[in-house]
Formats: C-alpha cells, sequence, structure tokens
C-alpha cells in the first residue's frame, strides 16, 4: 500500500447499511462490498445530514450541514458562496469528475449579481457544482421531462433499444405476458426483468463510463465520484438479478400495531402518503424488496469489475476509496415509504473506507462504532492529501485518525440530521406554512431526540429500544432528557460555522488592532 493520490467517492442511492452482508443481512452476497470492509474500516455508526438526496448531497459535497449550507430540499439552491469538493481539490491539481447523479442545482440568481458570464468556464465550473461532468446523470427521466440528448438514451439507441425514451420504455419497463410494455414506476411489476440485457443496464454503464475516466486521466491525480441511481426505486432489475432473492429472504418488517394505532402528528401525516401506503401490506413489501436486493447485488458484481480495473491500471495502492450512500430508505419499516423521517433505516447509511497508507495498517477489518457524519468526508480527503484543516468553513472532522486507529479523546458524541418538509403532502395535512414544516434530529450513543417545529417532539431509548418503536416524547418519566437533548440541539445551531469567509487565526490578528492601525475608537 502507499501514499494516497486518488480519491474514489462511490456513493449508491437509497442504499440501507442493513442491506449489505458485512452490516450483518443473513441473506445478501456482497463479496466484493464485504472484501471492500475487510481491507478497510466500515463504520457501523455513519449518518447523513438530510434523509432526501440534495440536502444530504450538498452536506457531502460542501462539508457543512444543510443548516449551514442552504439548500433544504431538492431543486434549492447551494449558495453561490459554498464551496465544494472541485473547489477544494481542483487547486491541488485533481481532476474533479462526476459519473452519475449530483442532482445539484446552481445558484441563477447569486451567478447572474456577481456578473459570471454565460457560457463561460466559471459559469459551467459553477453549474456542475464544480464537479467535471464526465457522465453528468441525474437518472430520473420520466416521458414529460426527459433530454433528447440524454447521453445514455443515446447509447441504448445505439445498442438496438428504440424509442424517443429507452431509459423509461427498456430500463425501467418490462413486458406483460401479451407483449405489453409495463412501467417499472409502478411497483406490481419490480418481480419482472427490465427490458434490456445487464451489460446495457444503468448500473453497468456508469460503471463503463468510470473506467474510461480513470484511463482517461492517466498519471494525474484524480477525485472520481461515482454516484449509482440504483439501488433507488424504479425498482427494476435486469435478469438475472430480478429473480436472485426470494421474498423469504427479505428482513422482517420493523413495525408494531401501537406504532400505527397512536403515532406523532407528524409520522403519521407521512404514514398517508402514497409510498407509505404501498409499502404497507407485508405481501407487497416482500414483492418489491427482492428486486431491491437484486440491485444492490447488481452492484457488488459492478463494483468486482471496477476493482478489477484499478488493480489492471496499478492504481488501488494510491487510491483511497469510498462507498456510502445519501440516505437510506423505509421499505415499509414504521409503517413508512420513502425516506422522509429521522428513524435509522432513513438516516443511518454505509459507510466503507479503504485508506491505502500503511499508517492504516492496522485498522483493515475492523468496525468503527464512532458516531461519523457524511460532511466528515470532505476534511478526510484533505487530510489524506495533506492539506490542513479549515474549521472555520468544514463543520466536518476528518476521519483519517479514525482509520489509522488513533480516535482522538474529544470525537463527537452526537450526530444531527434535518428536513425541510415544505413541499410535501403532508405539510398541507398538518396545516402548516411552507416555512413552518421543519424538523431536526440529534442521536447521541444513548438517545434520539427529534424536534418537529408546532409539535411535540419524538425521543427515543437507543439502548432499551434500538429498534426504536416507543416514542417517549410525551412521556412524563423523560422529561428532563428530553430537556437536555434539546438543549442539545440548540447548542448545536447556535455553533454552526456562521463565518466560512474568516479563519479563526485571522480574526485573532485582527483582535483589539484598531489602535495599532491608528483608529482612535471614542479615546478622551
Amino acid at each position: 500500500m502507499g501514499k494516497v493520490k486518488n480519491i474514489l467517492f462511490i456513493m449508491a442511492d437509497q442504499l440501507r447499511a442493513d442491506y449489505l452482508g458485512c452490516y450483518g443481512h443473513p441473506h445478501m452476497r456482497t463479496p466484493v462490498i464485504d472484501a471492500l470492509a475487510k481491507r478497510g474500516v466500515m463504520f457501523s455508526r455513519a449518518y447523513c445530514q438530510s434523509p432526501v438526496c440534495v440536502p444530504s448531497r450538498m452536506s457531502f459535497y460542501t462539508g457543512r450541514y444543510v443548516f449551514s449550507h442552504g439548500s433544504t430540499w431538492n431543486d434549492v439552491p447551494v449558495k453561490l458562496s459554498e464551496l465544494t469538493l472541485g473547489d477544494y481539490l481542483t487547486p491541488l491539481g485533481s481532476r474533479v469528475a462526476i459519473v452519475g447523479e449530483i442532482h445539484f442545482t446552481p445558484d441563477r440568481e447569486g451567478m447572474t449579481r456577481a456578473g459570471v458570464e454565460p457560457g463561460s468556464d466559471k459559469e459551467a465550473f459553477l453549474t456542475q457544482g464544480g464537479f467535471e461532468p464526465w457522465e453528468r446523470d441525474d437518472q430520473l427521466h420520466p416521458d414529460q421531462s426527459t433530454d433528447p440528448n440524454l447521453a445514455y438514451n443515446v447509447y441504448l439507441r445505439a445498442n438496438g433499444y428504440e424509442g424517443d425514451n429507452p431509459w423509461h420504455s427498456h430500463v425501467n419497463s418490462a413486458l406483460g405476458e401479451d407483449g405489453e410494455i409495463l412501467s417499472g414506476w409502478h411497483m406490481r411489476n419490480a418481480h419482472l426483468p427490465a427490458r434490456v440485457i445487464e451489460e446495457h443496464s444503468e448500473t453497468a454503464y456508469l460503471t463503463n463510463r468510470a473506467m474510461e475516466f480513470i484511463d482517461d486521466a492517466g498519471d494525474q491525480p484524480w477525485c472520481l465520484h461515482l454516484s449509482y441511481m440504483k439501488p433507488h426505486w424504479p425498482y427494476m432489475a435486469p435478469a438475472p438479478y430480478h429473480q436472485a432473492y426470494g421474498d423469504n429472504q427479505v428482513l422482517a418488517a420493523n413495525r408494531t400495531d401501537a406504532e400505527k394505532e397512536n403515532p406523532h402528528p407528524v409520522v403519521a401525516a407521512f404514514m398517508n402518503h402514497d409510498d407509505s401506503v404501498s409499502f404497507g401490506p407485508e405481501a407487497q413489501r416482500r414483492h418489491v424488496i427482492p428486486t431491491y436486493m437484486g440491485l444492490i447485488q447488481q452492484l457488488d458484481d459492478q463494483l468486482g469489475r471496477l476493482f478489477a480495473f484499478l488493480d489492471e491500471k496499478g492504481q488501488t495502492d494510491e487510491t483511497l476509496i469510498v462507498l456510502t450512500s445519501d440516505h437510506g430508505g423505509y421499505l415499509g419499516d414504521h409503517w413508512l415509504g420513502e425516506k422522509y423521517l429521522f428513524h435509522e433505516e432513513s438516516v443511518r447509511i454505509p459507510m466503507i473506507i479503504v485508506d491505502p497508507s500503511p499508517e492504516a495498517d492496522a485498522s483493515r477489518g475492523t468496525i468503527s462504532h464512532d458516531l461519523v457524519e457524511g460532511i466528515d468526508l470532505l476534511p478526510t480527503f484533505l487530510d489524506a492529501l495533506g492539506q490542513p484543516p479549515q474549521p472555520h468553513r468544514l463543520e466536518g472532522r476528518s476521519l483519517l485518525p479514525l482509520l489509522r486507529g488513533d480516535v482522538p479523546e474529544d470525537w463527537r458524541d452526537a450526530v444531527f440530521c434535518e428536513h425541510d418538509y415544505g413541499v410535501m403532502q403532508a405539510r398541507l395535512e398538518l396545516g402548516l406554512g411552507p416555512s413552518d414544516a421543519r424538523s431536526y434530529m440529534v442521536r447521541t450513543g444513548c438517545w434520539k431526540y427529534v424536534f418537529f417545529e408546532g409539535f411535540e417532539p419524538q425521543l427515543f431509548d437507543l439502548e432499551n429500544d434500538p429498534r426504536e418503536q416507543s416514542d417517549l416524547g410525551t412521556d412524563p418519566k423523560h422529561e428532563e432528557t428530553r430537556r437536555e437533548m434539546h438543549e442539545r440541539l440548540f447548542h448545536w445551531m447556535r455553533h454552526r460555522a456562521i463565518r466560512p469567509t474568516e479563519s479563526d487565526e485571522h480574526m485573532d490578528q485582527r483582535t483589539a488592532s484598531a489602535r495599532k492601525r491608528g483608529i482612535l475608537i471614542e479615546i478622551w
């Protein structure tokens, strides 16, 4: 193993930690990911900063909490002043590229105000979130809004898949008994094979494009964000992955009748969403989840191709590898679909990191139970490349000490997550205004506290109720714990990095310096 030169940052959308073999699923066959965990460190308590794609991803890319970077939901731009991976790593000589989805929405208003020239290199850099768009594909392409020049659709047509939108009509659709096209948007069709052969599927295509980028980069240092859409819906897998698992291999639903009979008002509103209703019947969740598992199996196989290619290029020993997800998903647990609340199924994410440096040899194959966050990755990348920390801007912490067996004594004892549900149906059911539908989570080693604006909080005793089936948010016996957790959340809000343009060192230099600079303030 050697010194870090390259970074391979792999993200699989809506990948739950407990649906990987190395995280304890008794039936999942993920030998490549399992082997990756043995080469590095597997983090058992890693958390995203939002249970929604875009705000979570923007926290990964900026190293800052949603509260700080301001992209609170999908299609809400990150502030123009926020720096991303490209801003930090490109000046170091790295090619910083995206293959797959980033869902980055540029701050067009800020760009206009700053006088960014349309069509300029600067506009392109800002529009792509600081990434070189080797293959940017945000990968939800309903017929109503498909780009006719979408690269993947062009590729599919070149390989014989006809139609205006083969992403939908072939990759995410199946054939019925009478030859009719059955859409993958409808989960009742999840058990059928997609109308595309595996080598032309989304996951295989993105893997191909990733290898092409690595080949093109040659000897130049690179940071590749390989961002897979699957196993995110539409739940449609190519053969043979559509039948790789049976309904008897699905994890039992984590839910109780009591949760459904007397839910928190906000949770109840989300239980009424179509996605939750669809995952309510046991037969329906067991119909869909085997395909979700098959898509993970395909991901594992494609990662095997990718890692073999990295070996062939002689770059494995100089590449820091990360495998993670932007969030999880309920799949019917707690009587919920999608991922919009703060149970472990939604906000705990897989995170495996392989540091090629000799200093990490002693920790290979270990499991870290320390609390880590998605915002920790960017500081880790900078640290691995020998760059100084920037705590005035980056709110995460480098994981390099944890990767090298030296956990700091002052390591965090809590993680935080946020959700702005101002555009969701639940908000209307609750009678809230768009700016009132806000929620926050703080999780310590023993407790999880959820604050809903305008409602009673939730509280879970994670030591005695790790499956979060008993909400103690109004239990009078836990009033003191709720008060302490509320203060912890408020303390976190008060201590955000609100001065990202000024380091503490510079502030120290400026402190009490007015008189030295000839400025006499109200002197007699």
